[in-house]
């Protein structure tokens, strides 16, 4: 059962008419790769109509701005989070984090029109989610390869898998053993993936777990660049904020 402080938010956030995504931890919990999480992050729509409705939801739950930035759209558009704090007897002292763009996602509404609903919940499709994971962060490697882990081995045996999950295995699975395995069911499709990521024509598990790690390392360094005038701009948000 979601914790009932994760509840009240998710509740403040629907009848609001505030139309968000979950994602990060508590997604995580949903889908099944339990992840412990004090947090709650929502990937929302920037316009002003759905920030408007947000606010209403933030007084609500009297949340308050916790760090840089403000909450201004156009911190929002340039790909930073704003922190917020609830101080709700519900949902005393629970983060929560709001994003309206990430490094190398689709725009909200396609987000939205692949998005996965659980009991009235609305979050990141599993796919969308995983891209979201590959970040620099130590801890969103191992929560990224659970939840691929999590649809492969959740498949019915027997049932053959839909092309959308063919694709989604052959393109995230992070496990050698598992790759390996896949391949060995359906070479056509491993041969055809492979041309998309070449690491998948290896057929000796410790020269594909090499690889693998070389194909997070470079993920992690195209975030790491990304975030580097982002991470100025919260610098400089901070040496100018008043005392």
């Amino acid at each position: 059962m979601t914790p009932s402080p994760i509840r009240k938010v998710l509740s403040s956030m629907r009848q609001n008419g505030v139309r968000c995504l979950l994602m990060g931890g508590q997604a995580c919990v949903l889908y099944g790769a339990a992840e412990f999480s004090r947090d709650i992050n929502f990937l929302i729509e920037e316009t002003a109509e759905s920030l408007q409705r947000l606010q209403s939801a933030l007084d609500e739950l009297r949340a308050e701005v916790i760090a840089v930035p403000p909450f201004q759209i156009q911190y929002l558009r340039a790909g930073l989070a704003v922190h917020f704090r609830s101080q709700h007897p519900e949902a005393e002292k629970l983060r929560i984090d709001v994003m309206s763009r990430q490094r190398g996602m689709d725009s909200f509404n396609d987000l939205w029109e692949r998005r996965t609903t659980f009991e009235d919940i609305d979050l990141l499709s599993l796919p969308d989610l995983v891209k979201a994971k590959k970040t620099q962060r130590d801890k969103d490697w191992p929560m990224l390869s659970r939840l691929v882990e999590v649809s492969y081995f959740e498949h019915p045996i027997g049932e053959a898998p839909t092309p959308h999950q063919l694709d989604f295995w052959f393109s995230e699975l992070r496990s050698p053993e598992l790759l390996l395995d896949l391949a060995a069911r359906f070479p056509g499709e491993n041969h055809r993936f492979s041309l998309r990521r070449p690491l998948l024509a290896l057929t000796e598990p410790e020269e594909l777990r090499r690889a693998l790690k070389r194909e997070e390392e470079e993920e992690r360094e195209r975030d790491r660049q990304y975030w580097v005038p982002l991470r100025q701009q919260l610098e400089q948000l901070r040496k100018n904020r008043p005392v």
